[in-house]
């Protein structure tokens, strides 16, 4: 084993961009011809870099990549990304110019938010793109289906913006205990586009689904499809075990290394609050990454890291830069050694879904959470369909 560098930390988040393509180009097989499929690259990509993933995406054939935020936009059209932009977060008073400049589009929930774009589009001689946000049941942010005839007619005064797609979110596409809710979303949605139509509108893109509802659900498969954690390999727990499915592959892996590895004795005790206590002699190894790095502190004493292809038990608390495993049986293990988080080992491995399960969570969380103190190395520059 390699020693440790003498100008970076070890800890790295590895990105694999081949898995990455492999993802996009599985899930659009399986979704079919005919449907756009939006890369959703907020947070971040969930945490696996969005610049470099946008790119790679934009190389494999995505046209349309979903934000959050104007400031997530900016980042990936700075960045070279050409493709179109849509911004779920709406537009937040003062954003309406930088929106335009960046050609970024908008999803509107509000009547004030379409009018102030509306306002700006015309200061500067344009007509602007927006999607319109419906809501059909997740009662978050969104147009309640009861108003829109009404919003529809407002919509249909402002001469300077362009409804170019109708949106909606599906709340339980994941449970298939709860289909009958799922339908009932897209018949609601379903009246609400007529209600548009009703008003002269012709919107190019119908985007109903995310991620679990377009592989589930295939009448929700509209003009467009919303694709977020299947692209980085995260379908283990947002997507019913029991539905078929397109084969996917983990794109990141969570590596680090032993800084110290130290014997104790029968009776002592690991790391804060001492929960963990020797009941008999132990080989502790100290790796670099603690809570600050993203690694949740629930895991104390409750998950593993894998060293030498072999499974080590956390001992004690996960602090904020450290974490100690339990390294007795792999009486090998020794400073500089490789040791992963997530990821593959042999024939162990750690997926992010494992780690979610410990703790209650997704695999989503896991990933975002993933620190920028981390740094990603990227891997994979072939094209692969």
């Amino acid at each position: 084993m390699s020693n440790l560098s003498q100008h970076e930390r070890p800890t790295r988040a590895e990105i694999d961009l081949d898995a990455l393509a492999f993802n996009f180009h599985s899930v659009r097989r399986f979704i079919g011809a005919g449907v756009e499929c939006m890369a959703v690259v907020k947070a971040d990509a969930y945490g696996h870099g969005a610049v470099e993933c946008s790119r790679r995406l934009e190389r494999e054939g995505a046209r349309w990549f979903g934000a959050a935020t104007l400031e997530e936009g900016i980042e990936l059209r700075e960045s070279g990304i050409a493709g179109s932009i849509l911004i779920f977060g709406g537009i937040w008073p003062g954003q309406e110019a930088p929106m335009i400049s960046h050609d970024l589009t908008p999803a509107i929930f509000t009547l004030d938010q379409a009018r102030r774009l509306d306002r700006a589009a015309a200061d500067v001689a344009r007509r602007v793109q927006a999607h319109v946000k419906i809501d059909t049941g997740m009662n978050r942010v969104g147009f309640r289906c009861e108003d829109i005839p009404e919003v529809a007619d407002r919509l249909s005064h402002l001469a300077n913006l362009e409804i170019t797609g109708l949106m909606t979110h599906f709340a339980a596409a994941d449970d298939l205990g709860q289909t009958d809710f799922t339908e009932r979303q897209m018949a609601r949605f379903a009246g609400a586009v007529q209600a548009f139509h009703d008003k002269g509108f012709r919107p190019k893109y119908i985007d109903m689904a995310n991620s679990p509802g377009a592989i589930v659900h295939p009448l929700s498969r509209s003009g467009m499809v919303r694709i977020g954690g299947l692209l980085y390999g995260l379908g283990g727990d947002v997507l019913p075990p029991e539905a078929d499915q397109p084969e996917l592959r983990p794109v990141m892996a969570v590596k680090s290394r032993i800084a110290q590895v130290r014997a104790i004795k029968k009776g002592e005790t690991v790391g804060y609050g001492r929960t963990f206590l020797a009941e008999k002699d132990h080989l502790i190894a100290t790796v670099a990454i603690g809570y600050h790095d993203g690694l949740r502190r629930a895991l104390s004493g409750n998950g593993h890291f894998l060293v030498h292809g072999q499974k080590a038990q956390i001992a004690g608390r996960v602090s904020m830069d450290w974490t100690t495993i339990d390294v007795s049986e792999i009486p090998e293990a020794k400073v500089g050694d490789d040791v992963t988080i997530i990821g593959r080992d042999g024939q162990e491995e750690i997926r992010a879904e494992d780690l979610a399960r410990l703790i209650d969570t997704i695999s989503y969380e896991i990933t975002c959470g993933i620190d920028k103190r981390v740094r990603r190395v990227f891997t994979g520059t072939s094209d692969q369909n």
